[in-house]
């Protein structure tokens, strides 16, 4: 970081249990540097007892906002003044803005999930989604699929009785059909499918020798296959999604989207995409290495 910190030097940062593996820092000082803006954005290590006290000593410390992530996502938002749409629907905040002595929450990962159909021209209105887990990570990519209006949901899922609440929580805003992901409904509903998600951490690294349970040959062959995974780059899911012809899509610009969304609505301003994708992808390189 090349940045000159001063006393007129707004904090940002990003809380969680453990933070140590966060890429947040490097996306967002890079953002910041590259935009000539007085912030500096720090990692914030808080156990889950000292949640409550950490957010009183974020906003007495006068920090301009911070993002959330595991395992305080939910814990966090009673704490708070307000919590906007995307995040009351999701049931999660990621992103906390303090302003006018108030605490605001919000849920970017909606925002960061549907970023790389935006960046392609891709229109989601009508088209068939077949998803895989219904897990955390799930419920933001639900949301931004059915906000988008796709006309069709099926989510595949080893435990389809944990997952049937997902239906009556977002009944309001569309219709999920849940499924264990080897049944042969959901197979049929992946020979429909414009978009296969998946959602689980199956294939993330170390363990890279996993995927979920998908028969290519079930998927229509001009699907799109989209792994919110980002390390690795590319899963087995998507390998194996490419050898069979179809386009893939993989988590890094879902991360890099999440923190772009977080930076506009601290600063203002509209962050450098490009310059936290190749801060992502050169951390992310040397983190890798033998």
């Amino acid at each position: 970081m090349s940045q000159k910190l001063t006393g007129t030097t707004q904090n940002l940062g990003v809380m969680g249990w453990p933070i140590l593996h966060s890429l947040s820092p490097v996306l967002q000082n890079a953002a910041l540097e590259k935009a000539g803006l007085d912030y500096v954005y720090v990692a914030l290590p808080v156990p889950p007892e000292k949640l409550r006290t950490a957010v009183a000593g974020l906003q007495a410390m006068g920090f301009a906002g911070w993002n959330v992530t595991i395992p305080h996502k939910q814990a966090i938002m009673p704490l708070l003044d307000e919590i906007d749409e995307d995040a009351r629907i999701i049931g999660a905040v990621n992103t906390v803005i303090h302003k006018d002595g108030r605490l605001i929450g919000h849920n970017t990962d909606v925002t960061g999930f549907l970023l790389p159909f935006k960046r392609r021209g891709i229109d989601l209105r009508g088209k068939k989604v077949a998803l895989l887990g219904a897990g955390g990570a799930a419920r933001a990519v639900i949301w931004g699929l059915l906000r988008e209006g796709v006309s069709s949901l099926a989510i595949g899922v080893r435990n389809p009785r944990k997952a049937e609440p997902l239906i009556e929580e977002f009944a309001p805003y569309g219709i999920l059909h849940i499924h264990h992901w080897e049944d042969e409904a959901f197979r049929e509903e992946l020979g429909e499918a414009d978009l296969l998600v998946n959602t689980t951490p199956l294939g993330m690294t170390p363990h890279t020798d996993g995927m979920p349970p998908v028969v290519w040959q079930d998927l229509k062959a001009s699907a799109i296959v989209y792994d919110i995974i980002y390390t690795p780059a590319h899963t087995r899911f998507l390998r194996e999604a490419a050898a069979h012809g179809h386009t893939i899509l993989n988590g890094e610009e879902m991360l890099a989207g999440q923190g772009a969304a977080a930076f506009a609505l601290w600063t203002g301003q509209e962050a450098d995409l490009d310059c936290m994708l190749t801060a992502l992808r050169a951390e992310l390189s040397s983190r890798h290495q033998p």
